[in-house]
């Protein structure tokens, strides 16, 4: 599926320390269940405002204010969410493993995303780095 303009990835450093004034009320619940820090999202849209932005995380989305978000400009992760991947070089003896890209871990010392797949509506417990998956 084509996206419509080039995907703008960062960061939303979020925590409960913070407050509640970051998250739209309507999201609140959700977004502190989903645990923020050192997840890579999708920013998808701003108001006209410039109040609120729209970022994603797989296949929820979520009303924040844009003064948390971080954009990634000198590394973007390689794979995102709904991104058919497989794994390149699986342990002697074992079947590859192949699915598709369900979250997006930034590990902010090494600049560098790592990823866990959903493989036949399971999600694997292993977390994978980029140079471990291609595009399947």
């Amino acid at each position: 599926m084509r996206r419509p303009r080039p995907l703008v990835f960062g960061l939303y450093g979020w925590s409960p320390d913070y407050g509640y004034r970051y998250i739209h009320p309507a999201n609140r619940r959700a977004f502190e269940l989903l645990e923020p820090l050192g997840k890579v999202f999708e920013k998808i849209s701003e108001d006209e405002e410039g109040e609120w932005i729209t970022i994603r995380y797989d296949e929820q989305q979520f009303l924040v204010r844009p003064e948390l978000f971080k954009e990634l400009y000198h590394q973007r992760p390689p794979f995102s969410f709904g991104d058919e991947v497989e794994e390149i070089t699986p342990e002697p003896g074992r079947y590859r493993f192949f699915g598709t890209v369900s979250d997006v871990f930034w590990d902010e010392t090494t600049d560098k995303a790592s990823y866990q797949i959903v493989q036949h509506k399971r999600k694997l417990p292993r977390i994978f780095q980029a140079d471990e998956l291609r595009l399947g």
